[in-house]
């Protein structure tokens, strides 16, 4: 997995890329997470247009990400989710967890 990091009105917006699939990208993420926390920053995007496949590890990490954010005061949410990783939150029943939007300006104002 790649984590390419942009900042957006105060939102960060990662781009994840590859599988999702735990190990050395759990602790990647988990790295850039707690970066954003001490610069200040709590509202962040994850966008999994370009994520290919998340196995079970790969829900792990991206529910730690979720628990992290909102444990320090913020919040994480999910953009362009393909159909095939949304069919895997709806029988793990994740879709009611995470907030998801398909349009990136809506996400951001979703903050707000």
């Amino acid at each position: 997995m790649k984590i390419k990091e942009r900042k957006r009105d105060g939102v960060a917006v990662l781009e994840l890329s590859g599988k999702i699939m735990g190990g050395e990208d759990s602790a990647a993420f988990e790295s850039t997470l707690k970066t954003l926390i001490h610069e200040g920053i709590l509202n962040v995007i994850v966008s999994l247009e370009r994520v290919t496949w998340v196995n079970s590890s790969g829900l792990g990490i991206l529910i730690s990400g979720y628990s992290t954010m909102k444990n320090n005061g913020g919040e994480l949410k999910l953009l362009k989710v393909s159909n095939r990783i949304e069919s895997i939150f709806m029988v793990s029943k994740l879709h009611t967890v995470f907030e998801s939007f398909d349009d990136e300006d809506e996400a951001v104002r979703s903050f707000s």
